[in-house]
């Protein structure tokens, strides 16, 4: 109706200007075409504007029905129906992406193998020749609001298995959950399951990152990795100068749990500290043994791009009153010059009288006969790592051997040594690696792997080489 009067009104305006009499004359018939042409022309102009008005007030009803779908409450005095399941703030608006890795591992040993072997009666029982799908591990990362984030990691490993036996190794559980509330640069609150900051490998041990298959023995014997804990701190980034960077982490946690539901203490020199980890715990709960907590931080300055130093500290208790209480120092560095890196660390654990029973009787070490319980340990690891492409490659396959594919060439040496008040053991051990890997992207990777191990001491030395073959990939 609105376009039908704005017609009348501009053919009035543009006829009524005629005399009639006057309509014949050839002048006149000329003026008249010419304003007709410029009333179609209006009418077009004006359908147009009408059709695009049209189109933007339906964007807006849209937009202000989504917009109400999006900041509807979920509360719990909404409807209790079937429907409940699906009454997420998640299902109208996702907000979470799904990733993780997996591993896939081939090894072959003279004897057993240090790191997949079982300790039994205080002897490493393991199968020379085995595949084993290492690791199964979703990740979970959402952003909440700009400002709130959760992250969160699921691990499966060895999950080949159905059935959990004494030894067996299967392990199903949260590696880290966390909840960060993003500050500052500067300053962020972090609280939840926690990758606990003590050495850089434990928080950076993802398969397809690493460039051997077997994390350092110092990172799985000493720290030990994977090391994750309930609690709560902060972490933060400081810019000293225009080309450094230091990094913080500070968090308050709970502790290791050194003693069993009977008393016997856990820590060994064949676990090391692995079984006194929360997570692996046998008190009933699975909560703090001894409500004492635990302080672990790390501090990391970067002088310029490619280069690192970091410094890890944890204390706390261990034992059921929280009277013994475990320290564990590392550092950690990083060094990269065009192809070539340099990467290593170390550790130091100190558990106070672990060496006595909780009635303070010296305690003998079940997996070391005819020695006491370790209070000290310490280890290190150093690596080389040299990567290339053959242009060669890349002309040949160009389909396999793209412009992000390369080769990395890598040497380590591992050092461990879980009680250092004795000499030898199954604790003191020593491994020589050979690696090569290849990556046809870099979130992909097949490793060959050659390790010469040196077990039980130098003067017990027990040589027992390993072949291992694995390939990992994020997802």
């Amino acid at each position: 109706m609105r376009r039908l009067a704005l017609i009348g009104a501009l053919s009035a305006c543009l006829l009524g200007g005629t005399p009639l009499e006057t309509m014949a004359d050839e002048k006149t018939e000329k003026a008249l075409e010419e304003r007709i042409k410029r009333l179609e022309k209006l009418v077009e102009d004006l359908t147009k504007h009408e059709v695009r008005e049209a189109k933007e007030e339906g964007k807006e009803k849209a937009k202000e029905t989504k917009e109400g779908e999006k900041s509807a409450p979920y509360t719990f005095s909404g409807a209790g129906g079937g429907k409940s399941i699906y009454a997420k703030p998640f299902v109208s608006a996702p907000k979470t992406t799904v990733g993780g890795y997996m591993d896939l591992q081939y090894r072959t040993a003279k004897n057993s193998s240090i790191d997949n072997a079982v300790s039994i009666n205080g002897s490493r029982v393991g199968t020379s020749s085995t595949f084993d799908q290492q690791r199964f591990v979703p990740f979970f990362y959402s952003d909440v609001t700009d400002r709130l984030k959760v992250a969160a990691e699921l691990e499966v490993e060895h999950g080949v298995r159905s059935k959990s036996n004494t030894g067996s190794g299967i392990e199903v559980s949260l590696e880290f959950a966390t909840i960060d509330y993003l500050i500052h640069e500067k300053i962020n609150f972090r609280t939840g399951i926690i990758l606990l900051p003590v050495g850089k490998f434990n928080l950076l041990h993802d398969s397809p990152l690493n460039d051997l298959s077997d994390r350092p023995l110092v990172s799985t014997r000493i720290i030990p990795s994977t090391l994750s804990e309930a609690g709560a701190g902060f972490y933060g980034t400081f810019y000293p100068t225009r080309l450094s960077k230091l990094d913080y982490e500070l968090y308050v946690t709970n502790g290791f749990n050194g003693y069993n539901n009977a008393g016997t203490p856990v820590i060994t020199s064949g676990a090391s500290l692995r079984d006194a980890r929360q997570r692996v715990s046998t008190t009933d709960d699975g909560l703090d043994n001894n409500n004492g907590k635990a302080v672990v931080g790390r501090l990391a300055f970067s002088p310029f791009l490619g280069a690192e130093v970091g410094a890890s500290g944890y204390y706390g208790g261990y034992s059921p009153v929280n009277d013994r209480h475990l320290s564990i120092m590392a550092v950690d560095w990083t060094l990269q010059r065009g192809p070539f890196e340099l990467i290593g660390e170390a550790a130091w654990a100190y558990a106070k009288n672990n060496s006595k029973d909780l009635f303070g009787n010296p305690a003998e070490d079940s997996t070391f006969a005819g020695h006491l319980l370790p209070q000290r340990m310490g280890g290190f690891y150093v690596q080389a790592n040299y990567h290339f492409m053959p242009e060669a490659l890349k002309r040949w396959a160009p389909s396999h051997f793209k412009e992000s594919s390369t080769f990395t060439g890598v040497l380590r040496w591992d050092d461990v040594n879980t009680n250092r008040d004795a000499v030898g053991g199954p604790g003191d051990v020593q491994r020589l690696t050979f690696g090569l890997n290849f990556r046809p992207v870099e979130d992909t990777v097949f490793k060959l792997d050659y390790q010469f191990n040196f077990e039980n001491g130098r003067a017990n030395r027990i040589n027992n080489d390993a072949l291992v073959l694995s390939v990992a990939t994020y997802f």
